[in-house]
């Protein structure tokens, strides 16, 4: 079921990023690509919490994220800056994953601010579970609601600043901590309850920047709705988010978006109108291509490799992340 989140949260950005949705004036793109992002962020939290409440281990959290996370990152950064002839600080910024943090060094790295946010969580709570145990996952919801206070306060509907946008992977947190309680079956029964696609509705509305105050339920309601499918299967949609063609989506998604605003540089980005949206093909095939290639043969080897040492475990398995 995650798996079909995950390949529905990066095919909502690539629509956002790279086809043409309506009208300009009906700012469509932009919602698309919000929504994407925010189930994202929100399955990442799911995942973060849920694996610190299996095994709190500090060192071993962090090897497995940044196992995960920096090679093929930084791969990218060092091409894309090297090419650039980016400046001392733009390197720094964006190799240490701060680019996302004012003045911003994110010129020719845009679509990186995501893994600034996400980088900057593990390091959060990596140090509050170090200094509280696994109790320091319950600095989580009271994290969440100060975020959207804090936004709420500084008219932040969207951002890219870790305190205004980090709440979205704080909601997947507080879902874990929900979904792994020992209550959870009183609470799972709650979230069983909820009308799924009205939840949806609001979830849409939320992403869009005309719908105003909306924007600050986004992270709770997206929370919502993926919680909901985790608790009862919902007609229509349970079989698209099981099926084997969103288990592959998922499971190269993460190379998918490093990759796919390259792939319409130079030549495959000129054109007006028409022209320039028939080559689009040619971008998806280049940005699957490579994620496929590096998920498999690249990042894939380093991951064992990483959760091996990590184990203990000699096990070949790919790794579900």
């Amino acid at each position: 079921m995650l798996d079909g989140w995950r390949a529905a949260s990066i095919l909502l950005v690539l629509a956002g990023h790279m086809l043409p949705l309506g009208p300009k004036a009906w700012r469509l793109n932009e919602a698309t690509a919000t929504s994407g992002m925010s189930i994202f962020f929100t399955l990442s939290g799911f995942l973060i919490a849920g694996l610190l409440i299996r095994n709190p281990s500090v060192p071993a959290f962090l090897a497995k994220r940044f196992a995960r996370i920096l090679p093929l990152a930084w791969l990218v950064l060092v091409v894309v800056l090297g090419l650039n002839s980016a400046a001392r600080n733009e390197w720094l910024a964006n190799l240490f994953f701060y680019a996302n943090l004012p003045p911003f060094y994110l010129e020719d790295t845009g679509h990186f601010w995501s893994l600034c946010v996400e980088m900057q969580f593990y390091v959060f709570i990596a140090l509050a579970i170090a200094i509280l145990g696994q109790r320091g996952l319950w600095v989580t919801p009271f994290a969440l609601l100060a975020v959207t206070a804090f936004r709420i306060a500084m008219g932040a509907q969207t951002s890219i600043v870790t305190w205004l946008r980090v709440d979205e992977i704080l909601a997947g947190g507080v879902l874990a901590l929900v979904f792994y309680a020992p209550q959870k079956n009183l609470l799972r029964r709650g979230l069983a309850n909820i009308p799924f696609y009205a939840v949806v509705m609001l979830f849409l509305g939320s992403c869009h920047p005309d719908l105003g105050p909306l924007n600050y339920a986004r992270p709770y309601l997206s929370a919502m709705m993926v919680g909901i499918t985790l608790t009862r299967p919902i007609r229509g949609l349970a079989p698209l988010l099981s099926c084997s063609a969103a288990a592959y989506i998922a499971k190269i998604s993460y190379a998918v978006y490093i990759f796919h605003p390259y792939s319409t540089h130079g030549w495959l980005g000129t054109g007006i109108g028409i022209e320039k949206y028939l080559k689009r093909p040619i971008s998806f095939a280049i940005t699957f291509a490579l994620a496929h290639a590096s998920t498999f043969y690249y990042e894939g080897p380093i991951n064992r490799w990483a959760h091996r040492l990590v184990n203990g475990n000699t096990s070949k398995r790919p790794l579900k992340t």
